[in-house]
Formats: structure tokens, sequence, C-alpha cells
């Protein structure tokens, strides 16, 4: 497969990935055209592996992961608050959407990739453990504690807004 015809195909998908991954699609576009200028440059050799698109995958987890570190080191930091007119038109689905990407966003860098790649890749724990380059019960554990975070931040979510109503 040619390095265009794969780029056309995947780069949604990649895209999409991404995003979730980074909660920011900003970053998510940086992240994608980076590794796929990465992957460019190597493609005669990953074009012939058996499964380029998890090697491609695993390059952008790579990337997310590394870039995490420096952005966090790099970023400044405040206690704006996100301007709730922006997000749109009130609909519920939309609001739960966006509430679960503040709630992934606040999730550990490993945990949030871990979490990804099980529910939204799909992918079972060994090829987690791969992608992440750890064992497979580290990222059970790290799974498990993303999971229980998130069910801590959803009750006291449902707490806080029956108070208010």
């Amino acid at each position: 497969m040619e390095f265009a015809e794969y780029v056309a195909r995947q780069r949604p998908a990649l895209m999409r990935f991404a995003t979730v991954l980074t909660c920011q699609a900003w970053l998510a576009e940086d992240l994608v055209s980076d590794v796929l200028g990465r992957a460019f440059e190597r493609w005669d050799r990953i074009s012939g592996m058996a499964e380029p698109n998890a090697y491609v995958r695993r390059m952008v987890v790579n990337d997310y992961l590394s870039w995490r570190r420096r952005l966090a080191r790099t970023t400044p930091r405040s206690d704006v608050e996100p301007d709730a007119a922006g997000y749109g038109d009130g609909a519920d689905q939309r609001a739960e959407r966006d509430a679960m990407i503040r709630r992934l966003a606040a999730l550990p860098r490993k945990q949030r990739a871990a979490v990804v790649l099980r529910y939204y890749a799909g992918l079972p724990d060994a090829e987690i453990a791969g992608q992440l380059g750890c064992r497979e019960t580290t990222v059970r554990s790290q799974i498990h504690r993303a999971l229980a975070a998130l069910r801590i931040d959803m009750t006291t979510d449902s707490r806080a807004y029956q108070e208010t109503s």
C-alpha cells in the first residue's frame, strides 16, 4: 500500500483516536501530523509489516506520552473555567460527552492511554501492554484505577447536581 493511500484511509481514524487520547483537537492534529511525518520517512519498513496500522497507532501513543510530559512542563496553567456558553445548544448527549472528556483529561496519562486503548480502540490487555511497554497486570491495574477514579468523579458530579436541583 502506498503512503498516500494509507493516509487517505487511516488519517480520520487516527485523528479520532488521538482526539480521544489527548482530549484536545489541536493537540491531536499536531500529534497525528508529527507521527505521519515520521512514518513517511520509514514507510518502506512499516508497510512491510503485518499490521502497519497497529505500529502507527503505537507511534501515536508513544508520542502522546512524551508530548504530555513535555506539555506539562511548558504549558502555563490557570484556574480559568471554560465558558459554559461554549458547550453548544445544551443537548444532553453533548454535555455528557464533554463531561466524560473532562473526566478523562483529569486521569494520569498512562491510565488514560490504557482506558482509551481498551474502550475506544477495543484492544485486549496483551496488545495494550505491548503498546504501552508494560505487563498485562500493569494494564489491568491502570484500567482498574482509572475506572475507580471515573466512578468517584461521576458520583461527586451527580451529588453536586442533586444539591443544586
